[in-house]
């Protein structure tokens, strides 16, 4: 006799809207998920806190309230008193405020490309592979570091004086003009000086620029017959020139900033405080001498405002002035 088996399929308790035994894992729930962003973002806002409240308390508090304190008679001393524009009119009256203004435009002008020019000859003779290279970029990138200290200034200013080195070098060449530091039409010669030594950190960034320009450009421009100054106009300049636009930008904005270097070199206190017959008197100069010496914190307030306004003017001048020799990758501009 044969036995037929029929081997029926286990449905039971198996119906249409059950699911596999090993089907997909459910994702976490939304509350769970919001429970851990939220540490997250806790986490992040705790990291955060050191510059959020150094933003708060030395940056953006200042700023505000040195606003309100630019239209406003203040001396440190008693409370400020509202007395609207006339800080600006006074200051635009002020024929030192406008020598300060001129002063300050002479040194942004020479001061900066000179800085640069020197920056950029010395990248491109370091991107040339030699023995001690890392020596020369530590050796040429040092006075950055320390150029903008008191210490360098007061050794700058015993350089350039009365019978200092600088004086004796003229006295050999047949030169009798003196120290620069207490020549009211020298000295401003003397800072010039001090900030292109500090050519240090525009180089580094040519440098790295440099490094980025293929070798097969120049090397097709050589066999053109290209000499190295055609190379130099048509290759080197047009590949480095977002580098460029950054140092300009950058020095740029550094120069309508200095101070150190010119309140020391120009005297550093009383009456001479921004150098002889006010030789080294530039805008932030003039600004401390109004704020802490005369105590004359609105008007001082009312001259900072002013100058953030010169530079972001300036700012979008050179931004609004890279469309025409700024060249970017892949034709952008």
């Amino acid at each position: 006799m044969g036995t037929t088996v029929t081997h029926a399929p286990a449905m039971e308790g198996l119906t249409k809207d059950s699911e596999p035994r090993h089907g997909p894992v459910k994702s976490a729930r939304p509350a769970a998920l919001k429970r851990r962003r939220r540490r997250e973002n806790l986490a992040g806002y705790l990291f955060m806190s050191p510059w959020i409240a150094g933003f708060l308390l030395l940056t953006a508090g200042p700023m505000v309230a040195s606003l309100y304190f630019a239209f406003t008679d203040y001396n440190l001393f008693d409370a400020p008193r509202w007395i609207g524009l006339d800080n600006f009119s006074e200051m635009f009256g002020d024929p030192r405020w406008r020598h300060s203004v001129q002063v300050t435009l002479w040194y942004v002008v020479v001061g900066t490309p000179l800085k640069l020019l020197a920056a950029l000859g010395v990248a491109l003779l370091l991107a040339q592979s030699r023995r001690g290279q890392a020596f020369y970029r530590a050796a040429f990138y040092a006075p950055s570091l320390i150029g903008a200290s008191v210490s360098v200034a007061i050794v700058w200013k015993a350089i350039f004086s009365d019978d200092a080195i600088v004086d004796r070098t003229q006295k050999i060449l047949g030169v009798d003009a003196g120290g620069w530091t207490g020549d009211p039409d020298m000295i401003i010669y003397s800072l010039v000086a001090l900030t292109v030594w500090q050519f240090g950190a525009p180089m580094v960034i040519f440098l790295a620029g440099l490094k980025q320009v293929p070798r097969e450009l120049y090397e097709a421009a050589e066999v053109d017959g290209a000499g190295k100054l055609r190379r130099f106009w048509n290759i080197t300049l047009p590949m480095i020139s977002p580098v460029l636009f950054f140092n300009v930008l950058l020095e740029t904005i550094h120069s309508f900033q200095i101070f150190s270097s010119a309140y020391i070199v120009g005297g550093g206190a009383g009456g001479n405080a921004c150098g002889p017959a006010d030789g080294s008197m530039v805008y932030t100069c003039y600004l401390y001498v109004q704020g802490f010496e005369n105590s004359r914190m609105g008007l001082a307030s009312a001259m900072a405002w002013m100058l953030l306004v010169a530079v972001a003017l300036v700012t979008a001048v050179l931004f609004w002035s890279q469309k025409r020799w700024v060249h970017y990758e892949e034709g952008a501009r």
